[in-house]
């Protein structure tokens, strides 16, 4: 800014200015004249620099606090929650909205049944007010975390909420720090998680009943079908295994 500084003349018209300032009185005029255009000058860039600034500042927007890298979508874009599929396991308390459960390794989930919700049990429909305590059932429906919206209730008669088929799988109960396995059991497709496209309704009430026969314990939280037409089932609050395989015919062949 020295070409704009009074105080470090810079041109012929600065020095001139001094001259006569210091041979006539005139001059001190005429210096002053000169100094207030030249401040007046710089303070109007500088409030001009300040506007740009502020509007800046105003136009670039702030992060969202109540948005997390955690709520995004993951596995490639798809969300899981909420999507169809259900749990498997021995009703532990029942209330006039729908009841709770407990799945084969302890995990407690709370089941909302609507006026749609239909109940079986031996083929057979039935009612919520029929629901006992100690009953084992298979849930299917929308599934939020640890949260399902009951579209189907089947009661399982004389069932174990699918301790033994849980054992013979070998599935792993959730636990804090403890790692995943890398293991796999039958046959597992060329599948990358992330891939396919997420199902529901019928179609993926067919894959999860498949699944949770054969490797319950765990909340199936959605149902992917594949680009060769079998489907994957996702299973959360275990440890292992997250992924089961159900073929074309609904039938389990694998899982991981």
């Amino acid at each position: 800014m020295n070409a704009t500084n009074p105080a470090s003349p810079s041109g012929d018209g600065d020095a001139s200015a001094t001259t006569r300032r210091t041979h006539r009185k005139g001059g001190l005029q005429l210096m002053n004249k000169k100094t207030a255009l030249i401040a007046g000058a710089v303070l109007t860039c500088a409030l001009a620099g300040f506007a740009t600034v502020g509007t800046s500042l105003a136009s670039t927007p702030s992060a969202d606090p109540s948005v997390s890298p955690s709520a995004r979508p993951t596995d490639g874009g798809q969300r899981s929650d909420p999507s169809d599929g259900g749990a498997t396991g021995i009703v532990q308390s029942v209330s006039s909205s729908g009841f709770t459960l407990k799945t084969a390794t302890g995990v407690t989930v709370t089941v909302s049944d609507t006026a749609s919700t239909t109940f079986t049990k031996n083929s057979h429909r039935t009612s919520a007010k029929e629901l006992k305590d100690g009953a084992s059932v298979l849930v299917l429906g929308l599934v939020d975390s640890a949260d399902i919206t009951a579209s189907k209730v089947i009661v399982q008669p004389h069932g174990d909420g699918g301790a033994a088929a849980a054992e013979a799988a070998g599935v792993i109960a959730f636990q804090q720090g403890s790692p995943s396995p890398t293991k796999s059991v039958g046959k597992i497709p060329d599948y990358t998680e992330g891939e396919g496209t997420i199902v529901s309704g019928s179609t993926a009430d067919k894959a999860t009943k498949a699944a949770q026969a054969v490797v319950p314990g765990g909340i199936a939280d959605r149902v992917v079908k594949l680009d060769d037409g079998e489907y994957e089932v996702h299973n959360i609050s275990i440890n292992w295994p997250h992924h089961v395989f159900v073929n074309k015919d609904f039938k389990v062949v694998g899982w991981e």
